[in-house]
């Protein structure tokens, strides 16, 4: 115990006298606090980190979401507009986060006039954008999307033209600088420009240059007429930039456009660039839900990992709070000194990790914008607010550790707690052990129960929190887990190391749980995210290999293929049938008592008359030849989530919001690998920004040559039936997200199951020192810890995969009707591996510095 801890314990009765006036955050329980601590840095120092990381991980999530809320790329095409009207982006949810549309919502042609009449406007320009590709030597050109435009909606980046003339002719162009130098063309030469599949050439009329350099786009400029019949949807456009007068204002202008064509949306300032293109407004809706979700997940963690740290430091200070209780302590100064304790490392905690999770955030937006998820130019918003929040949030989770961790301390009397410091109490207290039974068969229950009675995705995510369940049961029932698990390696006959080692982690079981507790934690949830990944991944990829029947798979090189091409290559001798499938967003919604639920589902459109020869969707009930007009099909797992089966509708929002209340002709298997929601091609078609197909399923015989049919079309390519990969909710991008942020998950529990490790074994010296006084040698005492960090990455590697099992058989069943995950071999032995590379240096590097000490010089040492 050191001197000021004594000297503290000291003045404990005078405390007592005014217990009840003495609260946790007063001068003199803190000043109490700050001198324990000062006596005993070592102790905390595991405290300290495990709060700064996890106030560096919160304070990367909350800038994350910030940025989501806040930020913007800065508008190219637009650059000189002051306001950009356009329709609403997103389907509208009263009291929740409005969903974003996947497909472009236009506005009537006439919407130009009527915004043109607004006061303040100066000029209005109706603008569409037609995706393309550039043919360089007959290839695909390389770089960022191409956009063809009306050559007069060139005024609003403002485009200015180096050299040539603007578009007259209907195969005239004028193309952006940094396009023209990529393909290698000027004023007066030919470029070939794809629309669709259809490729065309056109004369280069002119080169333009725009007033701000484009880094997310390329432009193509045409006559207005040819823009517009390129674009496909007559009387519509995609937005209407308006070009103020002088002196006015861009807020008041969009205010005042808003109220005289109520509808419309209208954008200012960096939200420009959400008209532009539509990935801007889906990255923000992507980071702010990705950002909420994981903040919330690591909330969580922080609190529990912190808790079992202060649980850990508390144990370890058993003695000293003995003498405290003594010499006169109360239960409730005991309480509100480690309160104290907690608020005060915490808060200093939470003050040192601040600079490095704005560090981590800006990694994570690197690693985001790597990954595909943002787009260049998403810029970081970093304000004081996310780090105020974390520090908040780190002290109250620092508060509720010491609370629970202060506990039992606080409460056993005088004699108990000084007849109580040499060995750790055998027994759990009631509370705490029937909360860990009960949580044994509630976690069972939720992973078995839940994937049989309850309809859809609900049984996946009953089967998901399992994992959790289970860990909490893991941290109330630690001790008798650990004990039990060396208690059977105990019966293996070794050498006198071997018993001292499973002896003492019977006798230690408490403690060492404690500090073994994160390494299973990590065991479990890294076993569940990956290997429920892995099954889905496996699933996906089984359905969609297997229910492609057709012989041949056309894909694009570019945005898609035109409709028109299915009709042709149904000409092609041998060609027995063609099925186009059109991809798209849709948002599915339905009541829940007083409230509307949605979800959004990937779909897509066919043909029914080609669907028996072409892919198999593996129809549970209904008839897929019924889906025409008004109806669709969904998949298992989706009726069963919008409680909607065949004969009822559901209300199906398209890509672009118009909403179809669509009655259900049929229930399939195959959604992972297809879609969950499948609708008549035409229908898709229509309300699909590029109206363009996604594959072409072809059915054909030998004698069919499809290489030579699709020639004319270098854009298209005939593949196997594998090019129809699995049909995931979201994009390839999404995967490497999941990865990013499961590292750092994993990666904040490795630096917690380092931490505790070394907090476990670097106090035992003094117990290293009177083996070694009693004879023990040091190389005994060595290899006895080697063998205790055998015993801890067995108990956690078997208690973790036990406890992540029930959720993945419970998933596997409810996605699939298999209780067999998929677990590639290689993938487990990785995780065993990581366990032990984290553990093993954790006890075995701080043993050898606690043996270092003559052992008479370190029994001497005050604990």
């Amino acid at each position: 115990m050191s001197r000021k801890s004594r000297a503290a314990a000291a003045g404990a009765p005078a405390a007592g006298k005014a217990s009840n006036k003495v609260r946790t955050l007063s001068r003199q329980n803190l000043s109490l606090a700050w001198s324990t601590i000062r006596g005993r840095k070592g102790g905390f120092a595991a405290v300290l980190v495990a709060v700064a990381i996890g106030s560096a991980v919160i304070s990367a999530c909350g800038v994350l979401l910030e940025t989501g809320i806040s930020s913007g790329v800065p508008a190219e095409r637009y650059h000189r507009a002051a306001v950009v009207v356009g329709g609403y982006q997103a389907m509208n949810v009263e009291g929740d986060t409005d969903p974003r549309l996947s497909e472009r919502v236009r506005l009537s042609a006439d919407t130009v006039g009527k915004v043109g009449t607004v006061k303040g406007v100066e000029s209005a320009v109706g603008d569409i954008s037609v995706r393309m590709t550039v043919l360089k030597n007959g290839s695909v050109l390389d770089g960022p999307p191409v956009y063809g435009h009306g050559w007069s909606a060139s005024v609003l980046a403002p485009f200015t033209l180096r050299s040539g003339t603007p578009p007259r002719a209907p195969d005239d162009v004028v193309l952006d600088r940094g396009l023209a130098e990529w393909a290698g063309v000027a004023p007066g030469d030919t470029v070939t420009l794809v629309t669709g599949s259809k490729p065309e050439s056109y004369k280069v009329s002119g080169v333009a240059e725009p007033a701000a350099t484009f880094r997310r786009q390329s432009a193509v400029f045409f006559t207005d007429d040819r823009a517009a019949r390129l674009h496909g949807t007559p009387g519509t456009i995609d937005a209407v930039a308006v070009l103020a007068a002088p002196g006015t204002d861009a807020g008041d202008l969009a205010d005042r456009i808003e109220k005289a064509m109520p509808g419309v949306v209208t954008y200012t300032g960096d939200d420009r660039s959400d008209a532009e293109t539509l990935d801007v407004g889906q990255t923000r809706s992507f980071v702010i839900e990705v950002a909420s979700a994981f903040g919330a997940t690591m909330i969580l963690l922080v609190i529990i990992v912190v808790a079992g740290t202060l649980a850990l430091s508390v144990q370890q200070r058993r003695r000293e709070l003995a003498l405290l209780r003594a010499v006169g302590a109360t239960p409730r100064q005991v309480l509100r000194m480690i309160g104290g304790e907690a608020v005060i490392v915490g808060g200093i905690g939470a003050v040192l990790g601040a600079v490095p999770g704005i560090l981590l955030a800006m990694l994570l937006h690197s690693a985001f914008t790597a990954a595909g998820v943002m787009p260049s130019g998403f810029s970081l918003v970093i304000t004081p607010t996310p780090v105020l929040v974390a520090l908040l949030i780190c002290v109250v989770a620092a508060r509720i550790g010491g609370w629970l961790a202060a506990r039992r301390a606080a409460k056993v009397s005088p004699v108990e707690a000084l007849g109580d410091v040499a060995v750790e109490p055998k027994k759990l207290g009631w509370f705490r052990l029937s909360l860990g039974v009960l949580f044994v068969p509630a976690g069972l229950a939720v992973a078995i129960v839940l994937p049989i009675a309850l309809p859809g995705e609900s049984a996946i995510e009953g089967a998901a929190s399992s994992a959790l369940v289970l860990v909490i049961a893991v941290g109330l029932l630690g001790p008798k887990l650990f004990a039990g698990v060396a208690s059977l390696l105990g019966r293996r006959k070794g050498d006198v190391t071997w018993f001292l080692a499973t002896a003492n982690s019977r006798a230690r079981a408490r403690r060492l749980s404690a500090a073994t507790t994160p390494l299973i934690m990590g065991v479990t949830m890294a076993s569940a995210q990956l290997f429920s990944g892995t099954t889905l991944a496996a699933t996906a990829h089984d359905q969609a290999v297997d229910g492609v029947i057709a012989d041949y798979v056309v894909t694009s090189a570019g945005p898609g293929i035109s409709p028109d091409l299915a009709e042709e290559l149904r000409r092609v001798p041998g060609v027995r049938t063609v099925a186009p499938v059109a991809r798209t967003s849709t948002i599915l919604t339905w009541p829940d008592g007083d409230s509307i639920q949605y979800r959004i589902s990937t779909a897509q459109g066919v043909d029914p008359a080609a669907v028996p020869d072409t892919m198999n969707l593996g129809v549970l009930r209904g008839d897929l030849s019924r889906l025409t007009g008004s109806t669709v099909a969904l998949s298992r797992l989706v009726a069963g989530t919008v409680g909607a089966d065949v004969g009822g509708r559901v209300d199906v929002h398209l890509g672009d919001g118009t909403v179809e209340r669509a009655k259900v002709v049929a229930v399939y298997e195959n959604g992972l690998g297809f879609g969950d929601v499948t609708l008549p091609h035409d229908v898709v078609l229509a309300h699909t920004t590029d109206h363009l197909d996604q594959w072409l399923m072809v059915n054909s015989g030998p004698e069919a040559d499809l290489g030579a049919a699709l020639k004319p079309y270098p854009t298209l390519s005939v593949r196997d039936a594998e090019a129809v990969i699995a049909a995931p909710s979201g994009d390839s991008g999404d995967g490497g997200v999941s990865i990013v942020l499961n590292a750092v998950l994993l990666g904040y529990l490795a630096i917690a199951i380092v931490n505790t490790l070394v907090m476990a074994t670097i106090s035992r010296r003094r117990e290293f020192a009177l083996l070694r006084l009693v004879g023990t040698r040091t190389a005994q005492v060595r290899s006895m810890m080697r063998q205790e960090a055998g015993i801890i990455v067995i108990s956690a590697v078997v208690v973790g995969t036990i406890a992540a099992l029930p959720s993945l058989i419970g998933m596997s069943y409810a996605i699939r009707h298999s209780v067999f995950p998929s677990v590639p071999p290689l993938i487990y032995l990785g995780i065993v591996i990581a366990a032990a590379v984290i553990a093993w240096p954790a006890v075995m590097v701080p043993a050898r510095l606690a043996l270092r000490p003559p052992a008479v010089e370190a029994v001497a040492r005050p604990e």
